[in-house]
């Protein structure tokens, strides 16, 4: 064949042949990567939330082959581990000082994170492993020579962009079969326009994974409630997708654990909706979910005698009995509050009305967010779209009682962008059923002409897409989630300390996963639990505090927090230059660091 006539079989395919369609598509690409560009030039920021450097560090652990461990040591998980062992080997003879009940001198178990979402950051690290240095000083990473991003986060947050982008297309796929094209159109237009997804995506948290997964769990549904309605259904593939969707769910379960009681409106569903085979579709997706979960909760309870680790005791913190991150941090916590119910009434009921007044009217927008729930009154023919639309408010219910009771710390400290916030994950369908509403609305205009129609739904877009559009404009937002994180600083600070040296801080997630060392939280005083740690579990060798401790206000945590309070002890030492007696730590370099105070057993710097 000569050269001019493949050639032309070329243009032929690509005008009107197999790669025509494809091509349709090229302009879109560019412009979603386009944004994407321009997002990350404009609003991208480092971590900035607890959740998302501990699941990093957690995941080089695993990519570096050293297990599903962690460097960052919180109190609580220590007792854990510590009673655990004890009852195992209760009635042996130990010497006490020689057994390390608290495996802490060697790789401290991670008790705190699901393990699919490190497993899967384990595999980006592991396939291009990163410049793990925060000193680079090339172009793009710093700037005139001061640091400005971490090459490995930023690596993540590409890796939940594109994740964005599969869930855009999943929006829209499941759109098309609930409604038409038009409708899927614009549903995942506004689904891209959602800035709160784009904050998640640079956020480092499991959001985005998890919503592929939530997302393909309900075209499982979608696929279910159809084939159910059929008059002769196909029983093996009713129960595959049954299957499926209890796997889905499990896996969701595993990549964050409050998400395993979406398994509650999943049964319902089916159990409603599945046809004439529902009684088996709804058990065999619960046995489904069973399996899928039952081999990491063996894991957990040969570790630490618990079901989920520390993250089973989320619906304790955050109660009178253990208010803040007390729970966490504590040496030996008395959890015999932990029996009573009404820690928990109290609980859900202060969260519950934060929730109703803020999170809820976010979902998808605010916009957005409207439509949804004023289109929740309007009349669908379609039979789908109205099951749909009662497994959303299922898990509308849902997901409120569990962010409400699992509500720690986290949400205090990043009170939007948090991997307690389980209503986002609801954006694309509140997003759908707001777009039936407004187009319903639309047809009822009546516009002169297609034109005006065309402007009607620009200016709904612009609207409701209007948080990001303004992210996007400037001033440009600084990267640096400082305070308190300054990474360069960090590592500096982790440098100054042998491998097997403990350090102790009020941001150990970020010595973990910046500094790529072993570090636990500070004790809840200066005083006696800190000697209690010390003493009984392990020396500790360096104390660092940021401005987290070094903010404190001075008369509520630093003069009314008592002797052993930490904000007492950065006082004294910051303006006072006074080191409590007998306090172990007594050396600290003045002027070194910037943004903290260190202080250590003897001289390293």
């Amino acid at each position: 064949m000569m050269i001019s006539e493949r050639i032309q079989r070329v243009i032929h395919a690509l005008e009107v042949g197999v790669f025509s369609r494809w091509l349709q598509f090229l302009p879109l690409v560019v412009a979603v990567i386009g944004l994407a560009v321009l997002y990350d030039l404009n609003a991208y920021r480092s971590f900035n939330s607890v959740e998302a450097m501990d699941a990093a560090q957690v995941a080089r652990n695993v990519a570096e082959g050293r297990g599903y461990t962690t460097d960052f040591i919180r109190p609580f998980s220590v007792y854990l581990i510590q009673k655990h062992n004890h009852e195992v080997h209760k009635g042996e003879i130990q010497l006490t000082n020689s057994v390390d009940f608290a495996e802490i001198n060697g790789a401290h178990p991670d008790l705190a994170n699901a393990p699919v979402y490190p497993t899967v950051l384990a595999g980006l690290i592991k396939l291009s492993p990163p410049n793990w240095d925060a000193g680079n000083h090339k172009p793009f990473w710093s700037e005139g020579g001061r640091f400005l991003r971490y090459q490995a986060e930023f690596r993540i947050a590409i890796l939940n962009q594109l994740l964005l982008v599969v869930v855009v297309a999943l929006t829209f796929l499941i759109a098309k079969k609930l409604f038409d094209a038009q409708a899927a159109w614009l549903a995942a237009l506004l689904t891209l326009g959602a800035d709160l997804l784009w904050k998640f995506s640079v956020s480092g948290q499991s959001t985005l994974l998890l919503l592929v997964i939530f997302l393909g769990l309900i075209w499982c549904l979608v696929k279910i409630e159809e084939l159910g309605r059929a008059a002769k259904p196909q029983v093996r593939n009713l129960f595959l997708l049954a299957v499926t969707a209890g796997v889905l769910t499990g896996a969701g379960m595993l990549t964050r654990y409050a998400f395993g009681w979406t398994i509650v409106p999943v049964v319902a569903f089916l159990a409603l909706f599945g046809g004439v085979r529902r009684p088996g579709l709804a058990i065999t997706a619960f046995l489904a979910f069973v399996l899928a979960v039952t081999p990491w909760i063996i894991r957990n309870l040969a570790v630490s005698g618990t079901l989920f680790g520390t993250a089973g005791y989320a619906i304790v913190e955050g109660t009178f009995a253990f208010p803040g991150s007390r729970l966490m941090q504590s040496v030996n916590p008395d959890l015999t509050s932990a029996y009573w119910l009404r820690p928990y009434m109290r609980k859900f009921i202060e969260n519950s009305r934060f929730i109703l007044q803020g999170d809820l009217l976010r979902i998808g927008g605010n916009w957005v967010a409207m439509l949804f729930f004023a289109g929740l009154l309007l009349g669908l023919r379609n039979v789908a779209a109205r099951r749909m639309r009662y497994f959303t408010l299922m898990c509308l219910g849902v997901f409120v009682v569990a962010q409400a009771l699992g509500r720690t710390q986290l949400s205090t400290i990043s009170p939007d962008i948090n991997s307690e916030n389980l209503l986002v994950l609801l954006t694309p369908l509140a997003v759908i059923f707001g777009v039936i509403f407004f187009l319903t609305l639309l047809n009822q205009m009546k516009t002169p002409s297609p034109q005006i129609r065309l402007a009607v739904i620009a200016l709904m877009v612009v609207i409701s897409c209007q948080p990001l559009i303004a992210s996007l404009l400037p001033p440009k937002a600084s990267p640096l989630a400082y305070p308190p994180y300054y990474p360069p600083e960090i590592q500096k600070v982790a440098s100054w300390m042998q491998p097997d040296e403990l350090l102790m801080s009020d941001i150990p997630w970020a010595v973990a996963w910046y500094g790529d060392h072993q570090c636990t939280w500070i004790s809840m005083n200066s005083q006696s639990e800190f000697f209690q740690f010390n003493d009984y579990v392990k020396q500790v060798r360096g104390l660092y505090l940021t401005l987290n401790t070094l903010d404190s206000r001075l008369y509520t945590e630093c003069l009314q927090g008592g002797v052993g309070s930490w904000g007492n002890f950065a006082l004294n030492t910051a303006v006072v230059g006074q080191i409590p007696q007998g306090f172990t730590l007594r050396y600290f370099p003045a002027g070194v660091l910037q943004s903290g105070l260190f202080f250590t057993d003897r001289q390293r710097w």
